[in-house]
């Protein structure tokens, strides 16, 4: 496996492992109960123990603000997130990413401009699917302008290709290794491969087919857990959220020892 450079920039290793930080409901969305400190506190507990095991990087997601709202969020969302953000990259020292859902990238990197974080997760980079939010278009060439215009060109773009929780019937002739070269060439930073819905675990035979088909860092995005990591060994990014909660469930608590177990799965990969 050959990491490539901004990869090495990025996350200081030839392989990382991402931990997800579910932030609690915003402000203004449906499930919203608590206060903006109070999310910021839980977010900022949750990177220590992914700190404190070990992981390379962390990501903050609005996914808690279901249903979600399609391809942009309202002002409060986006200061919400910077708020966490902020306080997470003051606490603790690891590369951070940013997803605001659904499909609000341009928002998630003004979060990462304004705190510091070195990456966002995007989703509708190339081609159309139908998600649960409606019909995703593509947005490279709008995301990538806006990236330059604000000068942020140190902020790595990762796309999901044929994402989780999507129809693909629109694109059924166009492989997932066709999508993620129009991903490079559409000048992605990397590519996020996933299962169909959360939790569930990418099929290896993508990853590998991906991993074949471009020179960009390769990310699995769902369904990784400690018995499954050699399944991936071809990918350069690991970003693990539900089997690090108390039940595997994504909505619930951290478990502390299912972070460390997650860590050492990792790191049995090697280099």
């Amino acid at each position: 496996m050959t990491t490539p450079a901004a990869f090495l920039e990025t996350f200081g290793a030839p392989r990382a492992l991402i931990g997800m930080i579910h932030v609690g409901a915003l402000p203004g969305t449906p499930a919203a109960r608590e206060s903006v400190d109070a999310l910021v506190h839980s977010a900022v507990g949750e990177a220590r123990v992914y700190r404190d095991a070990g992981y390379t990087a962390l990501m903050i997601e609005n996914m808690h603000d279901r249903p979600y709202v399609k391809s942009g969020v309202g002002p409060e969302i986006t200061a919400a997130m910077t708020a966490v953000a902020r306080e997470i990259r003051r606490e603790v020292q690891l590369p951070l990413g940013v997803q605001v859902l659904a499909g609000a990238n341009r928002e998630a990197i003004a979060v990462a401009i304004a705190s510091g974080a070195a990456f966002v997760r995007a989703e509708g980079f190339v081609f159309a699917h139908v998600a649960d939010e409606g019909i995703m278009e593509s947005c490279a060439g709008d995301l990538l302008r806006y990236r330059r215009a604000m000068n942020a060109g140190h902020v790595r773009v990762y796309v999901d290709v044929k994402k989780k929780h999507s129809a693909h019937a629109v694109t059924a002739d166009v492989s997932l290794a066709e999508t993620a070269k129009a991903a490079e060439f559409f000048l992605a930073d990397g590519v996020i491969v996933t299962g169909t819905a959360t939790g569930e675990p990418a099929k290896s035979s993508d990853v590998d087919e991906v991993a074949a088909a471009v020179k960009l860092p390769v990310f699995v995005g769902s369904g990784l857990a400690p018995g499954n990591y050699a399944r991936f060994a071809r990918a350069h990014g690991f970003i693990v959220g539900s089997s690090v909660k108390q039940g595997g469930a994504w909505s619930n608590a951290l478990d502390p020892a299912a972070v460390r177990a997650n860590a050492e799965a990792f790191r049995a990969l090697g280099k």
